[in-house]
């Protein structure tokens, strides 16, 4: 673990380091906040997985969350998205390739040979951070976007593995809409049984473990019609009886003024939970 930044907020350290990832094959950011805490203490973690074309950087620098981090105790680590590198397979589109790994492991080439960002989050990812910071084995998730489909997919499939799980404007039902199904596709292969393993909705019928489910979206967002749908995650989150609190938001778009906006209330969130 190599630190390229590292700053002072709300009396908490905000650093971003690099490793080598053995899972992805390549070098990786991830950005770890860590609280003020007493010497030995060991504090939970809140994972955050960011949406397309971002970095870690997009997170830590527009979210404002160190500040309820540091009321709250909690660290809060965002890695980078996709693996990158010039060995590593690219597309020129925005919603494919580098910055769009869209969390799941690919089988097909050229992607099968680093982008399992999947098996990074849910263990590699873990085991650094438990490893170099003061974190305990306590993990909650959240994300945007594509990433709140990464958060919604990793505590969907792992029982017990996170002790809550929230999201901003989240890509819900990736086998229905365009980017999902462009990215499964190019990542997963033809087979389109083989997607559903991937759809968080699809997956709210294999659930064994009742995790409550926290979602704000934007009204005014232009992905909400075409790329979101949230409705349809609703839907099958009432048939089944899965704890589901969907709120919208009159007004508010797509970026990270909304995600600055209810940050707070979602940290918060997250740290009851942890505390149960």
């Amino acid at each position: 673990m190599n630190q390229i930044e590292s700053h002072m907020a709300f009396a908490g350290v905000q650093s971003v380091w690099r490793h080598q990832s053995d899972v992805l094959g390549c070098e990786m950011n991830v950005a770890v906040f860590v609280p003020k805490h007493e010497q030995g203490e060991k504090l939970p973690v809140i994972y955050w997985l960011s949406g397309l074309t971002c970095t870690e950087q997009n997170f830590v620098t527009k979210a404002g969350a160190q500040r309820y981090a540091a009321e709250h105790g909690v660290i809060v680590v965002a890695p980078d998205t996709s693996p990158r590198g010039e060995e590593v397979a690219d597309d020129p589109a925005y919603d494919l390739g580098q910055g769009a790994g869209f969390y799941i492991n690919a089988t097909q080439e050229p992607w099968a040979r680093h982008f399992r960002m999947y098996d990074y989050v849910l263990t590699e990812l873990p085991q650094l951070i438990e490893t170099h910071f003061p974190a305990n084995e306590k993990r909650s998730i959240m994300g945007h976007s594509m990433g709140g489909h990464g958060a919604l997919i990793m505590a969907l499939k792992n029982p017990g593995r996170f002790a809550a799980v929230s999201a901003f404007s989240p890509i819900v039902a990736p086998t229905q809409v365009p980017w999902g199904q462009k990215g499964f596709r190019s990542y997963l292969g033809s087979d389109e049984g083989s997607w559903r393993h991937w759809d968080a909705t699809a997956l709210l019928a294999e659930a064994t473990e009742r995790l409550p489910i926290l979602i704000d979206q934007g009204e005014a967002d232009d992905f909400l019609e075409s790329q979101l749908k949230p409705w349809i995650f609703a839907d099958e989150a009432k048939r089944l009886g899965h704890p589901l609190e969907l709120r919208l938001h009159s007004g508010y778009d797509h970026s990270y003024y909304f995600i600055a906006t209810l940050i707070g209330d979602h940290i918060a969130w997250h740290v009851q939970a942890l505390k149960n």
